[in-house]
């Protein structure tokens, strides 16, 4: 397979309390992160089902996709989002169809590769709704196909079964401003056993913006020996670097929030951002970057404006 194809993917496999953590800095969450235990699912008020599908898993299924493609009727914009993901949905990813992802409209079993190459939003175990900022919104345009890839996961003793959508509030007119999701972090590193390490386990991944642009929103994204994620952003002036953290909190797989930024963070063209996960792993083997849950990532993504149909990462 081809490594940008299998790295976009993987950065998508993704897919919490309210009010303000005094431990967050800037960083809100937003709303109660939808229930994943067997209760029916109840959408929120003023929202409308954008796109989804029916799975089912035997006891010891691992690492299953099953995708759906939807051609969207007529412009949309959409200002707040929420993923309905059962237990066994390990994420959510929302793409517009694209090379190997595009085909006819319905649904389809698929693989960790089949995605669209532009972004519109990732969810995983326990994500927290999103409400963009005032005036902000992502657009779907007239005749797009609009693409949905489920990474499943049983761990249980028991099969399951369930329904896992993308719910939005959207409006027929657009917003003054045009936003995207992108990625950042690392595609290759490999986290050592405490055996052989007994400190905590560190990767970091550094790049610069292409251009300026408004952050507002971080989601972190690893897996389930992850501990901690930090988010820098350095700015030189002069002889120089002013260092601003937007994110730095203890992670947990289970509370995969979308992090709101208050006020909106300006990242200037040529301005490093820095992220750094941190790792605790008492498997007692290494553990590579993957897609599985049984693998690890060091992924930050990013809402920000204006969008630039940039694809999905922002440099690796």
């Amino acid at each position: 397979m081809m490594p940008g194809m299998r790295f976009g993917t993987l950065a998508l496999l993704f897919v919490i309390a309210c009010g303000k953590d005094p431990m967050a800095g800037d960083d809100q969450p937003p709303t109660d992160a939808p229930g994943t235990t067997g209760d029916a699912y109840v959408p929120p008020t003023g929202y409308t089902r954008l796109i989804g599908r029916t799975w089912s898993l035997p006891v010891g299924a691992h690492d299953i996709y099953r995708c759906v493609r939807v051609t969207v009727p007529s412009d949309m914009y959409i200002t707040n989002i929420e993923a309905q993901a059962p237990l066994g949905t390990h994420h959510t990813v929302l793409s517009i169809a694209s090379g190997i992802a595009a085909g006819a409209d319905g649904e389809y079993d698929c693989d960790v590769r089949t995605l669209g190459m532009v972004m519109l939003y990732a969810s995983g175990v326990g994500t927290s709704p999103l409400d963009f900022p005032s005036g902000v919104g992502i657009k779907i345009s007239a005749g797009q196909q609009i693409h949905l890839n489920l990474h499943l996961y049983n761990a249980g003793d028991t099969a399951l079964s369930g329904e896992s959508a993308i719910w939005v509030k959207a409006q027929p007119t657009s917003p003054p401003t045009l936003a995207e999701m992108v990625f950042l972090g690392p595609l290759s590193f490999m986290i050592q056993p405490s055996t052989i390490d007994p400190s905590p386990q560190i990767v970091t991944h550094t790049c610069s913006a292409s251009s300026a642009y408004s952050l507002f929103a971080v989601w972190p994204h690893m897996h389930k020996l992850a501990t901690h994620q930090k988010l820098e952003l350095a700015h030189d002036t002069g002889s120089t670097t002013q260092t601003t953290i937007l994110h730095d909190m203890p992670y947990s797989f289970y509370e995969q929030t979308y992090w709101l930024k208050d006020p909106i963070v300006a990242v200037a063209s040529g301005d490093r951002l820095t992220v750094t996960c941190s790792y605790d792993n008492t498997t007692g083997v290494a553990v590579p970057w993957g897609d599985s849950s049984d693998e690890e990532m060091c992924f930050a993504g990013l809402y920000r404006y204006p969008a630039r149909n940039s694809g999905l990462f922002e440099c690796f």
